[in-house]
């Protein structure tokens, strides 16, 4: 006589599974790198008690950072004369520009900065600062 063995259905353990789903959610929320905007410096920005604040949204036009030393447009370091260049390939005359300048700069660089701008007739500017 044969002996019938009762077999066991096998069932996956949930715990296990569970713990490692947890754990690859935290390893790549951790990993990310969340980027609040693409500035190229770190600047101290001059205080505006009654400026108008500005919805935060992704950026489509120019930004234009300006400290003592460097010159970065659109997150990126560069110079007076690739800012030319840039301006003049510049078709849209509507496009936004954010001008983010450091309180330590001196009048003269934003007068350089403002003059390009001028000759391109590229108006639609904002002065950011903090509130």
């Amino acid at each position: 006589m044969k002996r019938m063995r009762k077999r066991e259905d096998l069932v996956p353990e949930l715990t296990p599974l569970i713990d490692v789903i947890f754990l690859l959610l935290i390893f790549f929320m951790v990993t990310t790198v969340f980027k609040k905007e693409e500035s190229a410096l770190l600047l101290q920005l001059p205080k505006a008690q009654d400026a108008k604040s500005k919805d935060q949204k992704p950026l489509k036009g120019i930004l234009i950072e300006l400290t003592r030393e460097v010159f970065a447009l659109n997150g990126k370091k560069s110079s007076f004369t690739n800012f030319d260049l840039f301006c003049k390939k510049q078709m849209n005359k509507n496009v936004p520009i954010d001008l983010r300048v450091d309180k330590k700069v001196a009048y003269e660089k934003l007068v350089k900065v403002l003059n390009i701008l001028q000759k391109y007739k590229l108006s639609n500017l904002s002065l950011v600062t903090d509130k």
